[in-house]
């Protein structure tokens, strides 16, 4: 059963560390929360370790800087680790060749600049779509139009048997009060229409083995058991936390704020109906990080 809590400082002190969402939890696509920012910073002077682990198609730096813009400070989290940096690292193994189409935004050509991680990288070429080998998605072209629009290069793709790089498995955010889709929901209807989609962020393995390194670099020790994983994607962070067997928080006042009535807190009622349907299980839930 969820427990409905209403600060983090309540349970925080059973755990090491936490593995803490960005957008809807820390900031709003804006500006930052302030009572998140508040509640980290306070976490990390009892000697807790943050992980800020986002599903952002971009490297730690990049984050780190737009993280600077929205006034998060640099006392509020120890590292970053984004699916922007565990799909790079794919791309340049070659899981999706070596001529790819980029789709996405001019704010997400950062995502082939070079990374150290990995040995040997592949040679990328960035290459008109008729001649691609496969296709890098940072997200939509325009973030408000349906990804119905993308049908017919994603159908020409799949006859070609070409691979979708998912830099983003988010499928839809909210700047503010805008929701605007992401990548995950191009790569979804990929799937959809019998095309195949890889993924390397949240809820998928690759970015929590990332995430453990970068908290090895600051606390070494730590087990699944001592990390609480806080998000407010059901799909993403909470279905994440419960195939990594984290303990979760779940935060209702993002992405399902009307499902579960939230307004300081979640109707306890509507929480636990919209968790039958999603069928997810939070150890807890709260409705704006605090």
């Amino acid at each position: 059963m969820t427990e409905i809590i209403t600060a983090l400082s309540q349970v925080s002190d059973r755990y090491d560390a936490l593995f803490v969402d960005l957008w809807g939890c820390v900031h709003n696509g804006k500006k930052a929360i302030p009572s998140a920012v508040e509640a980290l910073v306070a976490y990390r002077q009892r000697g807790g370790a943050v992980i800020l682990v986002t599903n952002a198609p971009r490297s730690r730096h990049e984050v780190a800087k737009q993280l600077d813009h929205f006034e998060v400070p640099t006392e509020a989290y120890d590292d970053i680790a984004t699916s922007g940096d565990s799909a790079r690292a794919a791309m340049f193994r070659g899981v999706v060749g070596q001529k790819v189409w980029f789709m996405g935004q001019p704010h997400d050509h950062s995502f082939f600049e070079p990374l150290n991680m990995i040995d040997d990288p592949v040679d990328i070429t960035r290459v008109p779509f008729e001649e691609a080998e496969g296709i890098v998605c940072c997200g939509p072209e325009d973030p408000h139009a349906q990804p119905d629009v993308y049908r017919p290069q994603l159908l020409y793709a799949k006859q070609k048997g070409m691979k979708l790089l998912c830099a983003n498995p988010d499928v839809v955010v909210d700047r503010g009060e805008t929701r605007e889709f992401c990548a995950g929901a191009v790569a979804q209807l990929y799937t959809e229409m019998g095309g195949e989609s890889l993924y390397f962020g949240k809820p998928h393995p690759p970015i929590y083995d990332l995430a453990r390194r970068r908290l090895a670099e600051h606390r070494q020790g730590v087990t699944d058991a001592g990390i609480l994983a806080i998000g407010d994607g059901p799909a993403t962070d909470i279905r994440g936390a419960m195939g990594e067997d984290i303990d979760s928080l779940f935060i209702t006042g993002g992405l399902a704020r009307e499902e579960t009535k939230t307004s300081q807190a979640p109707d306890k009622n509507a929480l636990n109906d919209y968790i039958s349907k999603e069928m997810i299980n939070p150890t807890f839930a709260m409705g704006t990080l605090a």
